[in-house]
């Protein structure tokens, strides 16, 4: 996992990893999703690594746009 760098300071997720269709993100919670292109689709994946690598957005993103659309629950 690679740290969010968090630009606003007030963002849930703390670091992400980044895979050829998916994205996996983990919150202040310790709980980690996974974001695959069967779920939610290949342009929210899309939108929310550019998000990640941007450091800022995403866990916006993923509370308005994305919301409970995971493929799972890791921990």
């Amino acid at each position: 996992m690679e740290k969010y760098m968090n630009l606003s300071g007030k963002s849930g997720v703390v670091a992400y990893e980044i895979g050829s269709d998916f994205i996996r993100v983990q919150f202040k919670d310790g709980s980690v999703y996974l974001y695959i292109y069967e779920n939610p689709g290949k342009f929210d994946v899309e939108k929310m690594k550019e998000l990640a690598r941007q450091g800022s957005g995403l866990n916006s993103y993923i509370n308005k746009q994305v919301k409970n659309n995971y493929q799972k629950k890791e921990k």
